[in-house]
């Protein structure tokens, strides 16, 4: 259940770094909407991370954690920010994505 509650962590990180792009997108009061999404989902994402590091290793939760962040957030500046989608950072993305795999393949 915490691997769960780890990937929605992981998800809601991915959540804050795109409403950051969507303020920068906008101006005047509507980047503050998106200012308070960013809070929020920081909130949560802080929030479930420490609930599954209660019970599992906090180096790998973190490191899960953050690669999800990590791979979600390039991925919708691919899809949605209109980013490069260049051979090596797509081959990095998938390294990445190796490497969380694996981090929970060897974990208790």
């Amino acid at each position: 259940m915490n691997w769960l509650i780890l990937v929605i962590a992981g998800l809601f990180e991915v959540v804050f770094s795109y409403c950051l792009g969507m303020a920068r997108e906008v101006s005047g009061p509507k980047s503050y909407i998106w200012y308070a999404g960013f809070l929020a989902a920081v909130v949560v994402s802080m929030g479930l991370l420490i609930k599954a590091t209660q019970t599992l290793s906090p180096g790998t939760a973190y490191a899960v954690w953050t690669g999800i962040g990590a791979v979600g957030t390039v991925l919708v500046g691919i899809f949605v920010f209109k980013d490069p989608a260049t051979f090596w950072r797509l081959f990095f993305i998938g390294l990445l994505i190796l490497s969380i795999v694996g981090l929970k393949a060897v974990s208790h």
